[in-house]
């Protein structure tokens, strides 16, 4: 559709592990395109930036305003699948430290003899000393000094990010907000509590929320300030949005790890419902092999949501597309084990 002449591009970017792709609008309203690896020694610096400088180098003159940035990305995807999120510490209600290893107790193969449970996110544990009963009433008052011993021996081994989950957190948060505070003062950078970023009823849903955005959120957020950066020095600051595992999008500062583990799937299957709109189709199977993963998903009129994910044996408690993802793509290489 043609558009203001005086308008500036608009672009869309699809960050992978292995290839990003740029897809722009020019003020006229044409289409371009531009694939480049994200991995490229003969040319550092973020693929996405310099993908955007090739794409207007070779169409837009000298000078082009971009009117806007729209970024869905594999990041968190990708740290996921491939466990290399931030170590993070787990901080749960004494008692409870094996209660995320444990989760449910389901068995996906009740035939099984060999049961393998995927790797735990957290890379440790610590217990605090207090209980909140059900009805948020305080059974035992949390003990800050044990809690500050414990998060300062914590942080002194190396620990940056830390995922606070106490029972009935929900109906009483002050407990993690207190322990929050401490494990600020303890010099933590990335301090998750449950009761924010998941506030449901029960342990299990919010901690393994908490502990997914805790591990995520600071690979994410190191990327995302790499891209602004680059993007800020060679381009301005055009206004930019991701993309999100719900399919919608966000300014920078709501942008988090556990609403973007599918940012760049969420995006593939907004393009498969507009394009399957325009061809007249009602029911459509997406397949989307990238480099590092593979998704499928499903459109049948409206987009598919799901508010339970579970991705390569970590449970998530967020309003996603209902995408299925594995840790196979087309650069993935198969290897058999004795």
């Amino acid at each position: 559709m043609p558009r203001d002449p005086a308008a500036g591009w608009r672009l869309a970017i699809d960050r992978g592990g292995t290839f990003t792709d740029i897809v722009a609008s020019d003020p006229s309203g044409r289409i371009h395109a531009l694939k480049v690896l994200s991995r490229d020694p003969a040319h550092p610096g973020d693929p996405a930036v310099r993908g955007i400088g090739e794409l207007l180098g070779r169409h837009a003159p000298q000078g082009a305003r971009i009117e806007s940035v729209r970024l869905g990305t594999t990041v968190a995807t990708n740290a996921l699948l491939e466990r290399k999120g931030e170590p993070t510490l787990l901080v749960v209600t004494r008692g409870f430290r094996d209660a995320l290893r444990i989760g449910h107790q389901h068995r996906p193969d009740i035939f099984a003899r060999e049961i393998r449970l995927p790797p735990v996110l957290y890379a440790d544990v610590v217990e605090a000393g207090e209980r909140v009963a059900a009805d948020g009433t305080v059974l035992e008052p949390i003990d800050e000094a044990a809690l500050a011993r414990d998060l300062a021996l914590a942080r002194g081994s190396g620990l940056r990010a830390v995922a606070i989950a106490f029972l009935h957190a929900v109906q009483n948060p002050d407990h993690e907000q207190r322990a929050a505070a401490l494990a600020r003062a303890a010099g933590f950078e990335e301090v998750v509590v449950s009761h924010v970023v998941a506030p449901l009823v029960g342990l299990i849903a919010r901690g393994d929320s908490a502990v997914a955005d805790a591990y995520l959120s600071p690979v994410l957020l190191r990327y995302l300030s790499a891209f602004r950066a680059g993007l800020r020095e060679r381009h301005g600051e055009p206004p930019l949005l991701l993309m999100q595992s719900n399919g919608g999008l966000v300014d920078p500062a709501g942008f988090r790890g556990l609403h973007s583990v599918l940012s760049g799937p969420a995006g593939g299957v907004v393009g498969l419902a507009a394009a399957g709109a325009a061809s007249g189709l009602e029911r459509v199977i997406g397949l989307d092999m990238g480099g590092t993963s593979t998704d499928v998903s499903l459109y049948g009129g409206a987009l598919p949501r799901r508010f339970t994910t579970e991705i390569d044996g970590v449970r998530l408690q967020a309003p996603m597309l209902d995408i299925h993802t594995i840790a196979a793509g087309g650069g993935s290489i198969v290897r058999y084990a004795d």
